[in-house]
């Protein structure tokens, strides 16, 4: 159960499992809340398992060399500003379909506890299991299937295009192009700072920017 494979890899498909429920809970949720806003109740119990299955391989996970840190902070800056660039600068329609806490508003209770499940998720438990399987499992594995005999951020254009492609396509297709360049970018600091730690604080960098940015502009389509 802690094979190498299924510590970098099962994270991340109970992430995209729980993605999968959304469309069945609308169809099938009848009348209720839940059923006209599935993420407020599988986004924080997404969150949870995530968070549970992390810590349960927490051992078996290599982090690579710890450096590189200030670079990936700067990374983490410039993706954000890819992300909300067509808006920003060039007047792009907002987006304001998505996960939206003020549902709560009237329980400060329940709308506070939305915010914080909804912020742990973007800024903790994505960042370290999408890394951890993009450049610690996927990225390695194009290049040798016993990828842990792989260094972090060995470079091979094959392996480099296919991850950053890859990490495109499970976003939005409006988010494809800021999403293509982000993992891009990504991959850079893997391959610049051989850190996986490094690529993690790049993402978290990102997405909490972009969570503040949402929460200020109200752009519920970004998360």
């Amino acid at each position: 159960m802690r094979s190498p494979l299924a510590a970098y890899v099962f994270p991340f498909a109970l992430f995209m499992g729980a993605l999968a429920l959304l469309p069945l809970v609308r169809i099938f949720g009848g009348d209720s809340i839940w059923a006209h806003f599935p993420e407020q109740g599988i986004y924080p119990l997404q969150t949870l398992l995530c968070g549970a299955a992390l810590l349960y391989f927490w051992k078996a996970y290599s982090w690579g060399k710890r450096n590189g840190y200030l670079f990936a902070i700067a990374v983490g800056f410039g993706v954000l500003g890819l992300w909300v660039a067509p808006q920003v600068l060039f007047g792009f329609s907002p987006r304001l379909k998505g996960f939206d806490p003020t549902l709560f508003e009237s329980s400060p209770l329940l709308y506070w506890t939305s915010v914080l499940s909804r912020f742990a998720r973007l800024v903790i438990v994505v960042p370290i299991l999408e890394e951890l399987f993009w450049r610690g499992f996927l990225m390695r594995f194009l290049i040798k299937e016993d990828f842990t005999n792989v260094p972090i951020g060995t470079f091979q254009w094959r392996s480099f295009l296919v991850v950053a492609l890859a990490f495109m396509l499970v976003h939005q297709s409006a988010d494809w192009p800021a999403a293509f360049l982000c993992g891009i970018a990504y991959n850079l600091v893997a391959v610049r700072t051989g850190s996986l730690s490094a690529c993690i604080l790049a993402h978290a960098i990102t997405n909490l920017g972009l969570g503040i940015y949402v929460m200020s502009t109200r752009q519920w389509g970004f998360w």
